[in-house]
């Protein structure tokens, strides 16, 4: 064992053998001074075939280096040590293969001299079953992440599945839903038939008869006055028929809207017009102002149903010798048409119900009405973008205001 004395080396040959891991000692010029028989098997090499070789014959080429910089630190700084804590280590086989390694430094002093002996560890084994554990690991992430997404696929396969059903069973109640409403509707029809229509048709039936009996140039003036009872009932029906046909069409969602450019004073003329053989005895509209040169982007038949209502129902609702007043003005990009009456107004709890289809306020009820011309009128005004609203106070009077797109 180079310059070790014949006592040294039977203690070195007792004990390297008598141990299962490799030892190498090395001297200062980390020249081999002693290797046991594990590490001449480990690294491949006969007995005594080491001895006196460089310490780098057991490391491989791209380590060497990087070893002996380590190594000069080690002699510095000689204590017992892990060599390589945080890092792989690999010896060089015989036959030219590297293989992982583990190896602990120990300092040694013998008759003056320092040597380093290296316990070293072969984990070829330990780094397979390391490297089979991380295989396994990943394999199993994989399925993991597989498995997770078939079961987030699931999830959100049943819960599409569960919300086209849910959309499927929302369109059903829907349907029936306008089933009931439609039948609703004929009901409420059939009676409104009964009430609305016969009094009227009554008072034409009357009016047509005693028409025909005055016959003279004198009684004209009746002839005339039963002739207006003729036309204002033949409108009042009219207007009934018009509003069913008009929620018919809603329900169905079968209105086409018709914008084109016309004077707003031709609409409110022919409400006028219209509305003049329903007042009642001292009843008096006043005209807007400052209307002439107005001209609105609309539709023209929607705008003429909606004021058509609004004066008509001024009308039904308040007394003779009282005035429904018209007015019109310009808010930002909105033109208002504001219809008052002085009539018996809203009570105050039902006003969140006056846009509601068939509602008709307790004070309105000995009134002949149907309840569904504001209802249409709100429909109409929302779908083309405009509004509805309206003030009131019971026994003092109504105003609704109509806001319509405009550019002025």
């Amino acid at each position: 064992m180079g310059s070790f004395s014949d006592q040294h080396k039977v203690v070195f040959k007792v004990l390297f053998n008598a141990v299962s891991e490799g030892i190498i000692v090395v001297d200062r010029m980390q020249k081999i001074v002693a290797v046991n028989q594990a590490a001449n098997a480990m690294f491949g090499y006969e007995k005594d075939e080491l001895i006196d070789n460089h310490l780098s014959t057991l490391i491989p080429q791209k380590y060497r280096t990087n070893h002996h910089k380590v190594a000069d630190n080690f002699m510095a700084n000689s204590q017992h040590r892990q060599m390589g804590s945080g890092r792989d280590l690999f010896g060089l086989h015989k036959n030219g293969k590297k293989f992982p390694v583990e190896a602990g430094l120990n300092p040694l002093e013998l008759e003056g001299k320092v040597y380093v002996m290296a316990i070293v560890t072969d984990i070829t084994f330990r780094k397979k079953q390391e490297q089979e554990i991380l295989n396994l690991n990943a394999q199993l992430e994989e399925k993991i992440i597989k498995r997770t997404q078939e079961l987030r696929e699931t999830v959100l396969n049943l819960e599409a599945e569960i919300k086209r059903r849910k959309e499927a069973e929302n369109r059903i109640k829907e349907a029936l839903q306008k089933e009931r409403d439609l039948n609703n509707l004929k009901t409420k029809f059939l009676s409104l038939v009964s009430h609305e229509f016969k009094t009227p048709l009554s008072g034409i039936l009357t009016s047509t008869t005693l028409v025909g009996k005055y016959t003279t140039e004198a009684q004209q003036e009746k002839r005339e006055k039963h002739l207006k009872t003729i036309k204002s009932k033949v409108k009042y029906l009219d207007n009934i028929l018009s509003d069913f046909l008009s929620v018919e069409r809603l329900e169905a969602g079968k209105v086409c809207y018709k914008c084109t450019k016309f004077p707003l004073s031709k609409v409110i003329n022919e409400v006028l017009y219209d509305a003049n053989m329903l007042l009642k005895q001292g009843q008096k509209i006043n005209y807007p102002k400052n209307i002439d040169n107005l001209e609105v982007f609309f539709d023209e038949k929607i705008l003429e149903l909606v004021l058509t209502n609004l004066v008509n129902n001024a009308i039904k609702y308040s007394d003779k010798n009282t005035k429904i007043n018209i007015e019109v003005s310009t808010i930002k990009d909105s033109l208002q048409i504001a219809v008052s009456d002085q009539g018996i107004g809203i009570p105050k709890k039902e006003q969140e119900f006056i846009f509601k289809r068939y509602f008709r306020a307790e004070n309105a009820l000995t009134n002949q009405g149907t309840g569904i011309g504001l209802n249409i009128a709100k429909n109409h005004i929302d779908n083309l973008k405009g509004s509805i609203s309206f003030t009131s106070i019971e026994n003092e009077g109504s105003t609704f205001f109509v806001n319509i797109p405009y550019q002025s």
